[in-house]
């Protein structure tokens, strides 16, 4: 308890300069919301006036502690977009599209990876291990949106296998509930498959490596010296401990809900996090994007402290 009390101090003041860093730099970016409301509304009142209604026309200062207030209650203000919507509501609209991209891709990631990369490291040295080395290589140096393009011309105009776009087919709100997640995953098979290439070519590459320092270990020689099989040593002595490094990819894998989703959302239409970020910032709509960027900080510093905190269960000298 003590450790884990240490760690949530820490990161209250982590977090705090992070929001300050974050509020300072978009305002300081070029651009005013308020005339690109005038754009989009043509009975608009007066930029001034505008202004003077959201409060932009106070010192920087002001506004961020009027805005760390509300946060503190957990009020996330609202949009300037049209429709001046709930900044909570947007994010919750949003989320379960993200949700649904990332949690699944990191699931396929793991059931891919972890094996691959034990059956790897089995063989460091050999043809199939070098072979499986330049895959993972031209998997990571692959960019994300070239793939998502790849994959729209192939399996989605040539083969017609997928939708291109969106989440949902016309008129599907009218379907029945196992018809609307059939046709959901439908449009989401590709984009996960996009996202899952690089994940998988990473964490694969990384699981080897350990895996390769594991086997060449005191402990997994001792074992093997006392009669231990190939299998059980593998499971229980070598792959138990190599594993161990992958918690810091899992833990650094949270604040990829929000930034690791941006390219392929917009590139396919997805209602998710990423591509409502990326349209508030061409809107300059302030208290979605800090109600965002504090999301994605929020995540960061869970990652790291559950890593942390898996450590210390492992690993009883770091609790000290």
């Amino acid at each position: 308890m003590p450790y884990l009390a240490r760690r949530l101090l820490a990161t209250i003041p982590l977090l705090l300069g992070i929001t300050l860093v974050c509020f300072a730099v978009i305002h300081l970016a070029p651009g005013d919301p308020t005339l690109l409301m005038g754009d989009f509304d043509p009975k608009a009142q007066a930029n001034t006036a505008m202004q003077q209604s959201y409060g932009l026309d106070k010192p920087l200062w002001q506004q961020y502690l009027h805005w760390l207030g509300n946060l503190a209650t957990f009020n996330l203000g609202t949009s300037l977009a049209p429709g001046n919507q709930a900044v909570a509501e947007k994010i919750l609209t949003a989320l379960p599209t993200t949700l649904y991209l990332n949690i699944g891709g990191l699931l396929f990631t793991l059931l891919i990876a972890i094996p691959v990369g034990v059956w790897a490291a089995t063989r460091a040295g050999r043809t199939s291990d070098a072979t499986l080395t330049l895959v993972l290589y031209l998997g990571l140096a692959a960019p994300g949106f070239w793939l998502a393009l790849l994959g729209m011309q192939y399996f989605g105009l040539t083969l017609g296998w997928v939708p291109l776009s969106g989440l949902n087919s016309f008129g599907a709100e009218n379907w029945p509930l196992p018809a609307r997640l059939a046709d959901t995953l439908h449009h989401l098979a590709l984009p996960l498959a996009v996202g899952v290439v690089g994940s998988v070519a990473g964490l694969t590459r990384f699981v080897r490596g350990s895996m390769v320092q594991a086997l060449q270990s005191d402990y997994v020689l001792a074992a093997r010296a006392k009669g231990c099989g190939p299998i059980r040593t593998l499971t229980r002595h070598a792959l138990r401990n190599a594993l161990l490094p992958v918690i810091t990819i899992l833990g650094l894998s949270l604040p990829g809900l929000l930034g690791g989703s941006v390219i392929i959302e917009s590139i396919f239409a997805l209602p998710g996090l990423g591509q409502l970020f990326y349209t508030s910032v061409m809107m300059r709509d302030y208290p979605t994007i800090m109600a965002l960027l504090t999301f994605g900080a929020v995540l960061t510093l869970l990652g790291n402290l559950l890593a942390d905190l898996a450590y210390a269960l492992a690993d009883p000298r770091i609790r000290n």
